[in-house]
């Protein structure tokens, strides 16, 4: 008997893979121009973060190549074990973490920091995914009722809970984002996401009113609303980012000679504000290039999610899919100054070991559901034979 293509198993998606290597190498090209003319951050050495972030780089594939090679059926396994190791090093941010840029977000371990909230977002994802596959697999009907749904916010308000404590605010409103995501991936009722979207408002506005966020971030916000409000304060990163980006022009200056990039005049520019220097540096055309692979990562992750037959699976990849949507919306967004500063690193461009491991984790879990998932849409659409029983 020969097999359909309709149901041969999806290979690997070398698309997504290869579109992560070249954000991965862009990124390394961003770092090390805007790191190479900064003494006081390379200690002499030029070249000094670029070497870092390569290895960052190289220890993330060997974490998605382990997970790709890892049989799906351990990673379901694993999943409550990766979200409790999650919580638990959240707990040991707020006990013994290292305060970096007035949040609390940082465990130091030797030589090497580690940022917990980083890998929490990949805990959420597949924490809720585990929920809503354990609850539905074995119905004659899956669906996601209201117990489903409180169970799996019960799983995100956790790690929430102690994020917002840092208080870092740009990973709390992507892990917001990508719950309600996740929610609407997995099917939940309607209702549900509108309470969801107008309780993420309350929480938001009661935090500010209890004082939990610092006096930082709220002036970000109101220097985001009106960027003219404080330009040598709250504003300064909006109007640096935003002289950077124009001074680009459709071509860019070249790599290694941007005048605020050399001159060090927008903050954390090898973190939170790499974008600006793919715009000042490599231009529209190269900005545009990144927003470009990084829309291909979406269509890849989103189209593994409607190809797989597996629960599982399927919510993990929309999950995968709003984390890195959002978190990159909201990195570029705040470059541009059309979204307020809130310090989230973009997606494999950023340095960041953190960021790099948790990026690469999630898109090794891609990798596995879309090997490994049998999609069989022909044998969905048949209807079930009738036995028919004589007596």
């Amino acid at each position: 008997m020969q097999t359909s293509a309709l149901t041969r198993r999806p290979g690997m998606d070398w698309l997504l893979l290869l579109s992560v290597l070249a954000l991965s190498v862009l990124g390394c090209l961003l770092v090390w121009s805007a790191t190479s003319a900064r003494s006081d951050l390379t200690g002499g050495d030029p070249r000094a973060f670029l070497e870092k972030q390569i290895v960052n780089v190289a220890l993330g594939l060997a974490l998605l190549i382990l997970v790709l090679a890892t049989d799906h059926r351990w990673v379901r396994i694993v999943a409550p074990l990766v979200y409790l190791a999650s919580i638990g090093g959240l707990v040991l941010v707020l006990t013994m973490g290292t305060v970096i840029n007035g949040s609390r977000s940082w465990l130091m371990l030797g030589g090497l920091s580690i940022q917990p909230s980083e890998f929490a977002k990949l805990a959420v994802v597949i924490g809720m995914a585990l929920v809503v596959a354990e609850r539905a697999e074995g119905r004659w009907r899956p669906r996601v009722g209201s117990v489903d749904v409180i169970a799996m916010l019960a799983i995100a308000a956790v790690p929430t809970a102690l994020i917002l404590m840092q208080p870092d605010l740009g990973t709390m409103l992507v892990l917001a984002a990508t719950v309600f995501g996740v929610l609407a991936a997995a099917g939940a009722p309607r209702r549900w996401l509108a309470v969801v979207a107008v309780s993420a408002v309350l929480a938001a506005g009661t935090a500010i009113r209890a004082g939990v966020l610092k006096q930082y971030q709220v002036d970000r916000f109101l220097a985001f609303t009106n960027p003219d409000l404080d330009p040598r304060g709250a504003g300064y990163n909006v109007e640096q980012a935003r002289i950077a980006v124009g001074n680009g022009g459709w071509f860019g200056n070249g790599l290694l000679h941007g005048s605020q990039t050399r001159s060090g005049f927008v903050p954390e520019q090898h973190t939170d504000f790499v974008f600006t220097v793919a715009g000042e540096e490599l231009g529209l055309v190269g900005s545009a290039l990144i927003i470009a692979l990084l829309g291909v990562v979406l269509w890849r992750a989103l189209t593994i999610a409607v190809r797989t037959d597996d629960v599982f699976g399927r919510v993990a990849a929309a999950g995968i899919a709003c984390w890195f949507g959002f978190q990159a919306f909201q990195n570029i967004g705040m470059c541009l100054g059309i979204m307020p500063v809130t310090g989230v690193p973009l997606p494999f461009v950023s340095y960041g070991g953190s960021s790099m491991f948790a990026g690469m984790l999630a898109v090794g879990l891609l990798l596995n559901i879309s090997r490994r998932a049998a999609v069989a849409p022909a044998a969905r659409m048949q209807p079930a034979k009738r036995v028919l029983v004589r007596a």
